[in-house]
């Protein structure tokens, strides 16, 4: 008795866990250029690449210290490992205007993407940002990181590293 009980709650336990995680692959969202073009971001899921996206907005300061520290590995990521890295502002429509001048001053060499209706944060299930997601050369979601220390940015290079010796 005790053990199907045990069993009951495991299963449980896996359907809470399993439905607050993000489909294995980048959902069919339309997304916006900072020129205001529409891109599908499944299209980068299909290149054969390793994928970073990284979710952030003009007024989260440890989402600019992320992709700062990103930034300084960036061009070795592209060489090394033949990564991408979009970084996806989710600064509503007002706050926009301050993305391309914050990127300019910042010098970020990566392509941005705004999500400001936030569909594509709610098609892959996460509140906080900075969010995270690495996806594989097939356009499989493998791994979903929030928020940043100091050094989360090696523990991403060692995710990708793995990722390019498959």
């Amino acid at each position: 008795m005790k053990i199907r009980n045990f069993v009951a709650l495991l299963a449980i336990g896996w359907f809470l866990v399993s439905a607050n995680l993000p489909s294995k692959t980048l959902p069919d969202i339309e997304i916006k250029t900072l020129d205001g073009k529409s891109v599908n971001i499944q299209e980068y899921g299909q290149n054969g690449k390793i994928t970073i996206l990284s979710f952030w907005a003009t007024w989260c300061s440890p989402c600019k210290r992320e992709l700062d520290a990103i930034s300084e590995l960036y061009p070795e990521w592209i060489e090394n490992y033949n990564v991408e890295l979009i970084a996806i502002t989710t600064d509503d429509a007002r706050a926009l205007s301050k993305v391309k001048p914050l990127v300019a001053q910042k010098g970020w060499e990566f392509e941005i993407l705004s999500d400001s209706k936030r569909q594509l944060q709610q098609a892959l299930n996460f509140q906080a940002i900075p969010q995270t997601f690495v996806i594989d050369q097939q356009g499989q979601i493998i791994a979903q990181h929030e928020g940043y220390k100091p050094g989360d940015e090696y523990e991403l290079e060692d995710k990708i590293k793995e990722l390019s010796e498959k």
